[in-house]
């Protein structure tokens, strides 16, 4: 596979574009194909995450998407179920497609009533604007933004011509957990639903329900596979999903990278677990922990915090078989060795020290109990993530 560059409308088939004022935004998708979603496992799900799971469990395809930011449309009740409608019909009536072919998402406040007329008066502005072009993916991808600091889009093609691209948003309320982030995917491979809800799952599972920011699980978290089959290429399974993975890990890392006030990206990997289920447990409770996050922003080499993250992990462990080391890329240190400490001398907690100073730290844990392992990503908690949360609606 190689990168290019277009984000999601690098794939055949795919028109976007979206506006950004101030707090708001609309953004608008186009393209025809076969779907499937994945959507938060909280209990208090947004509208039109509801809505947009109940369009795809009766067709499996889509035609176009429409998403706004700066309100998330969640814990509405039945007015934000109506106006999640709305959202779908606009979109509908003005494209000339069918209403239950619509997916719709939002992100932003929790607990705002929906403006339907701000969105209204904006739509036809940005369905005139539609491109199939790399300006129409970035035009999208800014409209979703909220407290992200960057774009996060991507594309790629595949050795068989297949082409995947995706956008996403995300910065803060970072916790997914699916069976506030959003991702939309493109593919102009012919794939159909049942296999394109198959590869989402075990992509997501490897890439955004291995990213935390700061422990929440938003009610908005969607992620959406399009697959439009203008290729007129049918992948191979496995190559799909290797291109699949990719694209969402990377995402997921931007995500990570982006988090709000973050200054270091972290990622944890963790092996010899008994169980793949042990090592997600054990990877993600290291970029979870407020105190290894805390240490790796201060540069503090208090390397126990990560040892203590994996012991209360729920994940198998045995101190005196466990190995710790960190990196940057290119320094490593080895702190922990099969339970014997290494890392306790001045010289060794100056390098630590400078390690974590890096934009990127790699945290890399042995359980020395199996074969199975896991990555998971995050960021350093500053002080800018409680100044940016503190002022979030002010």
């Amino acid at each position: 596979m190689k990168a290019i560059d277009g984000g999601i409308c690098a794939v055949k088939g795919v028109k976007a574009w979206g506006i950004k004022s101030g707090k708001m935004g609309l953004g608008v998708i186009v393209a025809e194909g076969n779907a499937a979603g994945m959507f938060t496992r909280n209990k208090v799900i947004a509208a039109p995450l509801v809505v947009t799971r109940e369009h795809l469990q009766k067709h499996g395809k889509l035609n176009a998407l429409i998403v706004n930011s700066g309100n998330a449309n969640a814990f509405t009740g039945e007015q934000g179920l109506e106006d999640a409608r709305e959202m779908a019909h606009m979109l509908s009536d003005a494209l000339s497609i069918h209403s239950e072919h619509v997916a719709v998402a939002s992100t932003g406040v929790i607990g705002r009533k929906l403006d339907t007329k701000w969105i209204s008066s904006n739509l036809q502005g940005v369905i005139a604007s539609l491109k199939a072009d790399h300006e129409g993916s970035h035009a999208a991808a800014r409209s979703i933004m909220t407290t992200d600091t960057t774009m996060k889009e991507i594309a790629i093609e595949l050795d068989s011509g297949v082409r995947i691209g995706a956008i996403a948003k995300g910065a803060g309320m970072i916790e997914p957990n699916m069976g506030t982030m959003l991702c939309f995917a493109y593919t102009d491979a012919q794939v159909p639903s049942d296999l394109l809800h198959e590869c989402l799952t075990r992509a997501v599972d490897k890439s955004f329900n291995m990213v935390v920011v700061d422990g929440d699980t938003s009610t908005n978290d969607m992620v959406i596979l399009t697959a439009t089959g203008n290729s007129g290429v049918q992948p191979a399974t496995a190559e799909f999903q290797q291109g699949l993975d990719h694209v969402l890990i990377e995402l997921g890392k931007m995500i990570a990278a982006d988090g709000e006030g973050a200054t270091r990206l972290i990622e944890a990997k963790v092996t010899g677990a008994l169980s793949d289920e042990d090592a997600r447990l054990a990877a993600k409770a290291i970029v979870r922990s407020p105190l290894v996050k805390s240490a790796v922003f201060g540069k503090d080499p208090n390397w126990g915090r990560v040892t203590a993250a994996v012991g209360y992990s729920g994940a198998e462990v045995d101190q005196h078989k466990l190995s710790l080391a960190f990196s940057d890329g290119k320094n490593t240190i080895q702190l922990v060795c099969k339970g014997k400490i290494l890392g306790a001398n001045d010289a060794a907690l100056s390098l630590l020290g400078k390690i974590m100073g890096e934009s990127k730290v790699d945290i890399i844990v042995d359980l020395g109990l199996g074969q199975c392992s896991a990555t998971a990503w995050g960021c350093d908690l500053t002080y800018d993530y409680v100044r940016i949360n503190a002022e979030y609606t002010t």
